[in-house]
């Protein structure tokens, strides 16, 4: 998906804005004998049983979704009626709640005939409170529009315990007096909930106090900076409430939500994933970009649905798959397991299986290199990189200060040990994910070493003294102040150095980015701008690398990878008619959360057991990360044991395929840009 070009709804179901009647005819025939008498409804979405419509990227997506809203309110204006929406928070919405603004201020859409409630609320929650759903609604969408305050209806995280069921009473009574939800935006949790009904809520479930799954709070344990932060409780609008709506649009963006998609689009209607009810809903849709959709099985497996086009790519997808589910290498495939598993049509085509067995092995053993940076004086025509020049520049984008190590420590040891001029770019500081403790005990030093040494006392004791006070009186989840920002910051870039100059990276080679979309002090970040993209553009103009790596993990829950990412793409889009940009190569490899599957892998590069040790020194670098960082995620394992399974798993994959047997394995996408 990450390859995908064009703008607007790359595969829609049916038209977002059909009669409800039409969208009940789909829930009825959706069967394949249905499905060869409506030219609407194709083969390849036999499998899905609610409307989808997928985009290329979010922010079509998101503006798609607010010119409905828009046309909607506009209609009704005309009518003199009120519009009632049900909206969401957290990152999903935001790019179609900047959009509802633009339209507000540029073509004068009013929204005083808007009536608003929201989802759910954290309980207790302050409304003031950075985590606060009231505070989000305000900042991203509320303070900036002509609503009336009187049309916003928030559940309150402020009431006492005794006073939360007649609020959620009132709340469901005042939405059915004005007649029930127009339109109810929604986005998607890990766990299958929508709003805050998590996994065995009822279907006929009302607004209610609500506990929250641990794999939600460990979601949201980054906005609250830690987990034991987050409450464990929460005010939602039921599943009944929702499906009353008389419209229903779920958000859906990135890879990190496209396993739950597939569930609740494809799956049987239950009540532990809450949003496969919206199944039996007659007007409802989930628009997705390409990364949310990629599961679903007309892109994950298409040759179960129809004919394809049997590109090699494709092919070596399919047999990769066929290999997981008769537990075969590549080579012992028979026609018998294509034809039993759905692919005759492959061996029709390309068969038999002998012929296709041969070609995917070499395809995959072709992906196999020692040498990342290309091996000199050899022939390189089956290799995935080139042999020259030798040696070269490599870059390597670094979104967090150790994605480096922990994602390609191993590939990077190799290119410097091989003679290759190694550049290393940190793009932010990471100065959030730093314990106030620890940067404390750094403060502490500073001022003791000033002490001891008789260096500034007086101002390094003031500066400790006031980052100490900050500390002592800071509120659950609010901002550090700039000088704790900055001390944090420093921490992380001294580790950065450590663990570069460990792998033998000169000094002069090593270089901190520090992007200013990063620096809010909060999860939250401001969007891309055009100083980050000229940042990295000056960057790479200086040092005119032939290898450029970047991380594209867009399944990064705190998105910082996926900015990174764009800024690197846009700059290389600037760069491309340099003459050192017509012969480099770009490569993607993943983070500390997933891995490429072994078909989409252009380069794998394996690793040895003594520098998977080397590797894991490099990752014990960055101490503020250890023994449970502040974004740990929903995996209790630590980073450099996640690196070193992930690692030793995808080489256990080539070796399940019948390659080669290694160690460890680090793989990477290529992308042409």
């Amino acid at each position: 998906m990450l390859m995908a070009t064009g703008a607007g709804p790359r595969v829609a179901f049916l038209p977002s804005k059909l009669q409800n009647w039409q969208k009940l005819l789909w829930t009825l025939l959706n069967n394949s004998d249905m499905l060869k008498e409506n030219p609407q409804i194709t083969e390849e979405q036999q499998y899905e049983k609610i409307f989808t419509e997928i985009y290329e990227n979010s922010v079509d997506a998101s503006k798609a979704v607010a010119e409905e809203i828009a046309d909607l309110i506009r209609a009704r204006k005309s009518e003199g009626k009120p519009v009632i929406l049900g909206l969401a928070t957290g990152s999903t919405p935001t790019r179609m709640y900047d959009e509802l603004i633009r339209i507000h201020r540029e073509e004068g859409l009013s929204f005083e005939n808007v009536i608003t409630f929201n989802l759910d609320e954290y309980y207790p929650m302050d409304p003031e409170a950075l985590q606060s759903y009231v505070r989000f609604m305000n900042e991203n969408l509320f303070d900036h529009i002509d609503i009336k305050p009187e049309n916003i209806h928030i559940p309150d995280g402020t009431l006492s315990r005794e006073k939360v069921f007649d609020f959620c009473m009132n709340y469901e009574k005042k939405i059915k007096s004005l007649g029930g939800l127009d339109i109810q935006i929604l986005g998607i949790g890990r766990t299958g909930h929508i709003g805050f009904n998590e996994p065995g809520s009822k279907r006929d479930s009302r607004t209610r106090l609500i506990t929250l799954d641990r794999l939600t709070r460990l979601d949201a344990a980054g906005d609250f900076f830690g987990e034991e932060n987050v409450p464990r409780r929460a005010i939602t609008m039921g599943v009944s409430t929702i499906l009353q709506a008389k419209r229903i649009i779920l958000m859906a963006w990135g890879e990190a939500k496209a396993p739950i998609v597939r569930v609740a689009v494809e799956g049987e209607v239950t009540e532990q994933v809450p949003s496969s009810f919206l199944q039996t809903h007659p007007n409802s849709v989930f628009i997705l970009d390409d990364a949310a959709a990629s599961e679903l099985t007309r892109f994950r497996t298409p040759w179960l649905v129809g004919p394809c086009d049997w590109t090699p790519a494709l092919m070596r997808a399919a047999v990769v798959w066929l290999c997981k589910k008769v537990d075969k290498p590549v080579l012992k495939l028979t026609d018998e397991h294509y034809n039993e598993y759905g692919l005759g049509e492959l061996v029709t085509e390309h068969g038999p299986a002998y012929n296709i067995n041969i070609r995917v092995f070499n395809m995959l053993q072709h992906t196999i290199t020692g040498w990342p940076g290309g091996k000199p004086n050899a022939d390189d025509s089956q290799r995935p990189e080139r042999a020259e020049p030798f040696p070269k520049r490599a870059l390597i984008f670094s979104p967090h200060p150790d994605d480096d190590v922990i994602s390609m420590g191993g590939t990077l040891l190799r290119l410097v040990d091989q003679g290759h001029e190694v550049h290393v770019a940190y793009q932010t500081s990471g100065n959030i994910a730093v314990y106030d403790e620890y940067a404390l005990q750094f403060a502490d030093f500073v001022s003791d070493f000033s002490s001891a040494f008789e260096l500034a006392q007086k101002d390094a004791v003031s500066l400790y003294e006031n980052m100490r006070s900050h500390i002592q009186n800071k509120k659950q989840g609010d901002i550090d102040s700039p000088e704790l920002r900055r001390l944090k910051g420093l921490i992380r870039q001294n580790e950065a150095k450590a663990a570069a100059r460990y792998c033998k990276i000169t000094d002069e080679h090593i270089n901190f980015m520090n992007l200013p979309f990063y620096e809010t002090g909060r999860v939250k970040k401001k969007p891309l701008g055009e100083e980050d993209i000229q940042i990295t553009v000056d960057l790479l103009r200086k040092i005119k690398p032939h290898q450029v790596y970047a991380a594209g993990d867009l399944a990064d829950p705190h998105g910082t990878h996926r900015v990174c990412l764009n800024a690197v793409m846009e700059a290389l889009r600037i760069c491309k008619d340099d003459d050192w940009a017509k012969d480099c190569y770009v490569w993607f490899y993943r983070g500390a959360w997933a891995e490429w599957d072994v078909d989409r892998a252009d380069m794998a590069v394996p690793i040895s057991p003594e520098e998977l040790i080397r590797k894991r020194q490099a990752i014990f670098r960055h101490r503020s990360q250890k023994d449970g960082p502040v974004f740990q995620g929903s995996d209790s394992r630590e980073f450099w044991e996640r690196a070193e399974d992930r690692n030793r798993a995808t080489a256990q994959a080539y070796d399940d395929l019948g390659l080669a047997e290694y160690e460890a394995m680090e793989l990477f996408v290529r992308w042409h840009f």
